[in-house]
């Protein structure tokens, strides 16, 4: 039986209930790993890399607690960022285009400044 986030879709859509908590750098880059996920290309240890990651986002049991203003997504953001550097070869221009198409939009115009972080790790 598959894992409820071994489904794209799923992701997808338990990203958009987090969309109002998660700040735009964590978001395009759990977008990036997602539309990355959905690539034929991407092979499957990256897939279960990128798998890890938002089984760590999305369960509520967390190094820091998600409750705590402020750094209670540090952690999050460290586990997403690790996840997206270690599958940063397999996101292409393709993948980048669709997660920026998706992040605006869900929250629209994000400066490129606010971005910077995580494409620099690309």
């Amino acid at each position: 039986m598959k894992s409820p986030l071994q489904n794209p879709q799923r992701i997808l859509s338990l990203l958009r209930k987090k969309t109002k908590r998660l700040g735009a750098p964590l978001l395009y880059a759990s977008l990036l790993m997602y539309h990355a996920v959905k690539r034929k290309d991407t092979p499957s240890w990256a897939k279960r890399i990128i798998f890890g990651g938002f089984v760590y986002l999305f369960v509520p049991l967390d190094a820091i607690p998600d409750i705590a203003p402020i750094i209670g997504y540090t952690d999050d953001l460290g586990v997403m960022f690790y996840a997206l550097v270690a599958v940063a070869r397999h996101i292409n221009q393709d993948v980048r285009t669709s997660a920026l198409r998706t992040l605006h939009t869900w929250i629209g115009p994000v400066s490129d400044a606010d971005l910077r972080k995580v494409n620099e790790l690309l």
